[in-house]
């Protein structure tokens, strides 16, 4: 910009209000003009066309009594067929601007909860920029675009929250925990159940065999031996089984079981056996003296 020899130079995305004796005349755009000042005209100054960016920070209550501080980022520019209302209207574009941010945001933000100021903050930029464009397009400026960049709560409160969703997030890893151990011990009882099952299928199966056995050796013995009983044959098994399992103990170098009778009557027949044993012994001792 200049002003040399009568002469003006305008720069690019820039008006110049020209005033005669203080008096608006016309917009001058882009370029060089003349402007005799000799005559009484002047440059009363210059407005940028530039798209512009004023970022307003607005402190205000949710409806769940939370403190939050609202960040707003405004886009605006000064329209160049209203430049003279843009340059005369306003003293303070920025300061005017903010007036009405702090107006909009302090009276949607306290309607709402805190999830839902985070939730709804596109619906709240919407409502500033409304608002904004209806009253500065007066003064010969437009709103581009409105953005809420930022919706600080106070420290406590954010940590509030990070602990409600750890919270929250640890009862769901404990439900899911508790969940597959559920599952575990359905699946592990299931398995026992049909084990038992099959080892019961077992056990009847070999009782049933020997039975079996059993019943085929009696009658087998009472055939080929006449005069004998089933009784007489039952007791000759249980008498050879007997013999068996003593050799099969005594077999064994480190064997330590001991078959001792543990009912009453047995204990009545281990003493008449001792004490039969010890007469016999004394009877001997006499004898040989």
């Amino acid at each position: 910009m200049g002003n040399l020899f009568c002469c003006v130079q305008v720069d690019q995305s820039t008006v110049a209000i020209k005033e005669t004796f203080g008096k608006f005349e016309d917009v001058l755009e882009p370029g060089c003009h003349f402007l005799p000042w000799c005559l009484g005209s002047q440059v009363a100054g210059y407005l940028s066309l530039r798209l512009q960016q004023l970022d307003v920070r607005c402190e205000t209550k949710t409806k769940d009594n939370v403190f939050v501080n609202v960040v707003a980022s405004i886009q605006y520019r000064a329209l160049a067929n209203k430049a003279n209302d843009a340059f005369y209207k306003l003293s303070n574009t920025k300061g005017q601007i903010q007036a009405y941010v702090f107006d909009v945001i302090r009276a949607s933000v306290p309607k709402l909860l805190l999830d839902d100021v985070f939730e709804q903050k596109n619906e709240i930029a919407k409502a500033v920029e409304d608002e904004l464009e209806k009253a500065m397009s007066a003064y010969g400026f437009e709103i581009v675009q409105t953005l809420i960049v930022d919706i600080e709560p106070d420290e406590h409160v954010k940590r509030a929250m990070n602990e409600i969703n750890a919270a929250a997030r640890m009862r769901l890893a404990a439900n899911e925990k508790a969940e597959a151990e559920k599952i575990l011990q359905i699946k592990r009882a299931e398995g026992e159940a049909e084990a038992k099952y099959l080892s019961g299928l077992g056990i009847a199966r070999q009782r049933q065999a020997i039975v079996d056995g059993l019943r085929d050796s009696v009658l087998g013995f009472s055939v080929n031996v006449p005069g004998t009983t089933a009784k007489d044959v039952m007791d000759m098994v249980l008498v050879t089984q007997y013999f068996d399992t003593m050799k099969e103990i005594g077999a064994s170098s480190k064997s330590s079981a001991v078959f001792i009778p543990h009912g009453p009557g047995a204990v009545r027949d281990v003493a008449s056996q001792i004490r039969d044993g010890l007469l016999q012994g004394s009877f001997a001792n006499e004898s040989s003296s």
